[in-house]
């Protein structure tokens, strides 16, 4: 009789340790597939981030692009400013002004397309094809020397008649040594426009 309670005993310890595992598992299991579906959603949500800032960067390359071949095609006009009713320092009305090379490649506002333009291109990397890297690299550098020349071309430009000996003919010799950087930091961003296959 003892051997029998004892066996009974044994076989209920038996279920007990039998249905907690199997309710343990259960839990388990429900809470993973809970904590999977809310998480599930979060990789869907970076990617949909991840893919909406790679297309405002490469509308920004292409509205920079644009800008810049705008600029170039304009560069009389939209270097030189006229003032009404009064003259300037040497008797006319008109003169040449760098403050649009600085303004059309994006050092005068940070909503500017073309504003940290460099960074704006290396987040692209990734749809870099991999035969073009080192073509894409070297455009992505070319862009940045050129720009930050054509800039430091105008503003040494803005000062030309302020200068000693300087004039409107200093003025005018920096400006067009900042075109020359300005047409290649165009032709730098045609070139990443090219490599990533897109439509200017």
């Amino acid at each position: 009789s003892s051997s029998s309670s004892s066996s009974s005993s044994s076989s209920q310890d038996n279920r007990r340790e039998f249905l907690t595992r199997l309710t343990t598992a259960a839990t388990t299991t429900t809470t993973v597939a809970a904590s999977s579906w809310l998480i599930a959603p979060l990789p869907a949500t970076a990617a949909a981030a991840s893919s909406s800032q790679d297309q405002k960067d490469k509308e920004n390359i292409i509205k920079g692009y644009n800008r810049l071949t705008y600029f170039l095609d304009n560069w009389e006009d939209e270097t030189t400013v006229c003032k009404t009713g009064q003259e300037t320092t040497f008797g006319d009305k008109c003169e040449r002004t760098p403050v649009k090379v600085m303004e059309y490649l994006g050092f005068k506002s940070t909503n500017d397309p073309l504003f940290k333009a460099e960074t704006t291109m290396m987040r692209l990397k990734n749809a870099v094809p991999n035969d073009r890297e080192v073509d894409f690299y070297d455009a992505v550098d070319a862009y940045s020397q050129n720009s930050e020349e054509a800039s430091s071309m105008a503003f040494v430009s803005s000062w030309g008649e302020a200068n000693p000996g300087g004039g409107k003919d200093r003025v005018k010799l920096f400006l067009e040594r900042s075109k020359k950087n300005v047409v290649a930091s165009r032709d730098a961003l045609k070139a990443v426009i090219d490599i990533l296959d897109l439509k200017p």
